[in-house]
């Protein structure tokens, strides 16, 4: 493969950088861009999360949770790790939830609708919400 060189072109200069000023306003801007985005992160680990699997199992028992039922069970993890709880079993109504408390995430959800005998393992604690 010979390759003439000629043909290569030459790389073009560099734009000029923008006025001192109108740095700084970028920097500013993107420094709040940044805090805003580190905070909606923060909020979001602090916020109850589905997995895949207990959102699949909720939609497939056709089950549906209200704002108020969200708050009611996200309280409930937040008591389980005021306890140093990691995995829980939350009891909400006819609901069972297995919970990673440490990542605020529903694991699986099943109901006692379901005519299945369950056994919770490798769960280190249990909330029952009223």
């Amino acid at each position: 493969m010979d390759r003439d060189i000629s043909l290569v072109l030459p790389v073009s200069p560099l734009p000029a950088l923008p006025a001192e000023g109108r740095q700084v306003s970028q920097k500013v801007n993107n420094k709040l861009s940044f805090q805003e985005t580190l905070q909606r992160e923060v909020e979001k680990s602090r916020s109850l999360r589905f997995s895949a699997h207990a959102e699949r199992r909720l939609r497939e028992r056709n089950i549906f949770l209200a704002k108020d039922d969200l708050d009611k069970i996200n309280k409930a993890m937040e008591q389980a790790e005021a306890k140093g709880a990691r995995e829980s079993l939350i009891i909400y109504g006819d609901l069972a939830l297995i919970a990673s408390i440490r990542n605020k995430t529903v694991v699986t959800a099943m109901s006692g609708n379901s005519s299945e005998d369950y056994v919770f393992t490798n769960i280190d604690s249990a909330v029952i919400v009223k």
